[in-house]
């Protein structure tokens, strides 16, 4: 799959990206083999690969769940600008 250079600029741009039009056609080219790479990665047979968390058979050792800090959450919502429900208010970040 190649990718344009229009698709390039739209990634860009979401990613919030500065490309110089000098750079979109090798940014194309060395995007465009990575998802040839991953093309060929997805054509291989894994229908007997068990899945696995880990490539290591490793057991992971749990700690207790006990609490050791106090309930501070006044102390620390006191310098906040805006609190409301025991939460931070915070402004709206999404267009």
């Amino acid at each position: 799959m190649s990718l344009t250079a229009d698709q390039v600029r739209k990634v860009a741009r979401l990613a919030r990206l500065g490309i110089d039009d000098a750079q979109v056609q090798g940014y194309a080219d060395e995007l465009s083999r990575i998802v040839e790479v991953f093309a060929q990665l997805e054509a291989a047979d894994t229908d007997a690969v068990a899945p696995m968390s880990h490539p290591l058979d490793l057991v992971a050792r749990l700690r207790a769940d006990e609490v050791t800090e106090s309930d501070r959450r006044e102390a620390f919502q006191a310098a906040a600008p805006a609190i409301a429900d025991g939460v931070y208010l915070v402004p709206k970040v999404i267009e």
